[in-house]
């Protein structure tokens, strides 16, 4: 048997076991299991290779997006119906507010209706409304009576453009029961009854429905909308009415507009020229009315409404719609799809036991109504 010593330092042989030459260790000592570490879940993610990291599903996020869209496309029907709802009450309040009286009346001779609607517009000398110092500073003086300075007739066809006629205030025609005088005579004579049936015997058109705006509600309208562009072929200097402008396009504010509505005697062409002016200015005002800088203005769209609705007067035959159908027609006329004319002349100086006054071409003045009768 071989001896202890044959063993490497430190063992000696026993039993099969090799021995440490120091004291004995225990079991646990000598044989350890390490366990790998417990832990926990969420460390486990963190430190998971980035291969096996899950990420976050994008599809879900695009739904949730969509699906806010979704939700506000449904709620715009919603919210177009509250702002129409709101300009419709808005409309109806101002509505209500207009004067009406009995305008249009009926009387034996009549003329029967033709084909379309015809409006009658008449800007008339009321200073209802204005203090004297408006009356003053727009050079308006005191008139005794009633008067018009302008005469319109709208003609809207049932298909196709409108027209815009003027008829020349110093027109020179018969007037039911007053004998043959200036046209604008039969509106102080017997007011607007008495100017509508002037207006039907001698165009041979039956007159459908009336507006009146006085001297007020041309500057109230006009600085509601923030002024309006008006296009002077020359500079003008007018006393009488106060108008002092420049020649060329210019922003007018309420009382240079309406200066330049009523200025005649710079004119050499008199009330020809005046009624130039007005179908300028009715046209720019409704241009400026029906713009996105009025339109999407609740300011301006409440200050209009007051200045319109406050002024204007009406046949009590007028309702919402007519009203609605009118302001259409304007502003297709003023937006360049209609035509604007005044009747045809034959004398602009004609000397009249009533002064000077304008004779019509009555023969081209007739093919013209006629036309629009039928139309």
């Amino acid at each position: 048997m071989s001896s202890d010593k044959d063993w490497p330092q430190g063992w000696s042989r026993g039993s099969g076991e090799s021995r440490a030459s120091g004291p004995r260790r225990s079991d646990a000592e000598r044989t350890q299991v390490i366990s790998p570490p417990v832990v926990p879940r969420h460390e486990e993610r963190v430190h998971r290779p980035r291969h096996e990291v899950r990420t976050a599903p994008v599809e879900p996020a695009r739904r949730r997006h969509g699906g806010g869209r979704g939700r506000w496309l449904q709620r715009l029907p919603l919210a177009l119906l509250l702002v129409l709802a709101l300009l419709l009450g808005l409309f109806l309040y101002f509505f209500a507010r207009i004067d009406r009286f009995d305008a249009i009346q009926e009387y034996e001779g009549r003329p029967e209706a033709g084909s379309g609607t015809n409006w009658l517009i008449v800007g008339s000398d009321s200073r209802e409304g204005l203090s004297d110092d408006q009356i003053r500073q727009l050079h308006l003086g005191r008139a005794e009576g009633r008067r018009t300075d302008t005469i319109i007739l709208l003609h809207r066809p049932e298909s196709g453009a409108p027209t815009l006629v003027s008829l020349p205030r110093d027109s020179y025609v018969p007037i039911p029961g007053r004998g043959r005088n200036k046209l604008n005579a039969a509106y102080a004579f017997g007011g607007a009854p008495l100017l509508v049936r002037t207006v039907e015997q001698v165009t041979g058109l039956r007159v459908d429905h009336y507006a009146e705006v006085g001297f007020g509600g041309f500057v109230g309208m006009t600085d509601a909308v923030g002024g309006v562009e008006l296009c002077p072929s020359r500079a003008i200097r007018d006393k009488k009415s106060g108008l002092r402008v420049q020649k060329g396009c210019q922003e007018m504010d309420g009382p240079t507009a309406l200066a330049y509505v009523r200025a005649r005697y710079f004119d050499p062409t008199g009330d020809l020229g005046r009624v130039k002016r007005q179908q300028e200015f009715l046209g720019a005002v409704f241009d400026r009315a029906a713009s996105p800088a009025t339109v999407l203005n609740p300011w301006r769209m409440v200050s209009l409404g007051n200045a319109a609705t406050t002024a204007l007067t009406i046949d009590d035959g007028d309702g919402p719609v007519s009203l609605v159908q009118f302001g259409l027609t304007m502003r297709a006329v003023a937006g360049g799809g209609g035509r604007r004319v005044t009747v045809p002349v034959a004398d602009a100086n004609y000397s009249t036991p009533a002064g000077s006054a304008v004779r019509w071409d009555r023969e081209r003045a007739l093919e013209l109504f006629r036309s629009l009768r039928t139309n």
